[in-house]
């Protein structure tokens, strides 16, 4: 199929995340599914749709644009810890400034927890491990993804903060200066629960590794 498959699955990629989410088929469809519904109906296309792309950049054809060495795969091995433990830290998480607001009316600027550091803390593990992706995967089809990922990730955080500020005035203001007037290293809402979440980041981390033979066909730990 050479490069449209590839494409294809590129173009049905960010038609996905950007159609369901317009107005007015958002209302029409959480009025249908509920909110929760909605975003776990949103969330499952979106991963299938990843998968399909993932799996089509390594159907697409080959074009070297850099040799691999075996330093590079230190790389993602290194950016991935931090990403899995912003991952674990935020999912979840009250976040007004978020996609879709999560738990909105639950977020204390007093106590934001992850996002004292990151209004976008998903968007920045999704642009670690897409930028980090780029280094030891140097053809061409699986540069596009992963630079264009992280591209979309850095973009996104842009068009959220646009919207929110949009949606939500002068309140949009506030909180950000409110959260960022915190101490740097905040205290957990609850400790016990923090500590469930780092060691959550750090099983995910292990279990990609396993995993990742068997997911993607290559071994991220170096021989």
């Amino acid at each position: 199929m050479g490069w449209a498959e590839f494409v294809a699955a590129f173009a049905v990629f960010f038609l996905s995340h950007a159609v369901p989410v317009r107005p007015p088929l958002r209302p029409r469809l959480e009025a249908v599914l509920g909110a929760r519904g909605f975003t776990l109906v949103y969330s499952a296309l979106s991963l299938a749709v990843l998968a399909w792309l993932i799996a089509a950049a390594g159907r697409a054809p080959y074009v070297q644009l850099w040799g691999w060495a075996p330093w590079q795969v230190h790389v993602p091995l290194i950016a991935m810890l931090p990403a899995c433990l912003i991952a674990a830290l935020a999912i979840g998480r009250p976040n007004p400034f978020s996609f879709g607001g999560a738990r909105a009316r639950d977020f204390d600027p007093a106590r934001p927890g992850i996002v004292r550091w990151m209004r976008h803390p998903l968007l920045v593990a999704m642009a670690l491990w897409a930028f980090a992706h780029v280094v030891p995967n140097g053809n061409l089809a699986h540069v596009l993804l992963f630079a264009l990922f992280g591209g979309f990730a850095l973009l996104g955080g842009r068009l959220i903060d646009r919207r929110k500020r949009r949606e939500m005035g002068a309140e949009w203001a506030r909180l950000d200066e409110a959260r960022r007037a915190g101490p740097l290293l905040p205290c957990p809402v609850h400790p016990p629960g923090a500590v469930l979440r780092i060691a959550a980041g750090v099983g995910l981390y292990w279990g990609l590794i396993k995993a990742h033979p068997y997911l993607f066909g290559v071994a991220p730990l170096p021989l």
